[in-house]
């Protein structure tokens, strides 16, 4: 039987890298004045930061540890290389909540991960934000 709470951690911890992935382009794009890439990845990195929010608030109600998230690094790849990274990452994504599904989960967690993945797929097939509902 799979470690939910330690899985949990995992995408936790590969959201807050999508999350500074996302931001360090909106900061790359506001300064070349990009307003509307600043936009689209602003977006991106608040339907991360979302999910990140949301897989923290379930692992305390689970009653497991948060890892301190603080001084992690993200990936720069900069404007002009950041698709494909960023469908990698994206399609990796996918690839990880499909298989968090596949495990023994309670619904509410359950639920929690399938709102997730359909964000996540918007992210892979568009590279666009704002899925996460409100």
């Amino acid at each position: 039987m799979a470690d939910i709470p330690k899985l949990l951690a995992e995408a936790r911890a590969a959201e807050k890298a999508q999350a500074l992935f996302y931001r360090a382009l909106a900061a790359e794009a506001e300064e070349r004045g990009d307003a509307a890439l600043a936009e689209r990845y602003n977006d991106l990195h608040a339907d991360e930061q979302h999910h990140l929010s949301r897989l923290s608030v379930r692992l305390m109600e689970m009653g497991a540890p948060l890892a301190e998230l603080g001084e992690m690094k993200g990936e720069r790849v900069g404007m002009d290389r950041w698709e494909p990274a960023a469908r990698i990452r994206e399609e990796a994504e996918v690839l990880r909540y499909e298989s968090l599904l596949g495990e023994a989960l309670d619904p509410k967690t359950d639920a929690l991960l399938r709102e997730i993945l359909d964000t996540e797929r918007h992210h892979a097939e568009e590279l666009g934000g704002k899925w996460t509902p409100a």
